[in-house]
């Protein structure tokens, strides 16, 4: 549970309508926009290709134990 902000009365800088005068706080964000240009799509190449490497590791360690607890290596 949060707790609860001043009373509205009691906080410095409020109007009478509940808002703020301009300048009393500083923006929310910053003041550009966007990018300047746009940005390049990275390749899919190496993420598939770090994939396929994993991939033939697991299977040769799981056929190397498959092997190895059918006594079929020396």
């Amino acid at each position: 549970m949060t707790a609860p902000g001043p009373e509205p009365d009691d906080v410095p800088g409020l109007e009478p309508g509940g808002s703020v005068t301009p300048g009393d706080t500083p923006p929310d964000a910053g003041q550009t926009s966007g990018l300047s240009h746009p940005q390049p799509m990275p390749s899919k190449k190496a993420p598939i290709l770090a994939l396929v490497v994993i991939a033939i590791i697991v299977l040769g360690m799981a056929a190397f134990f498959l092997l190895r607890a059918l006594d079929l290596l020396d």
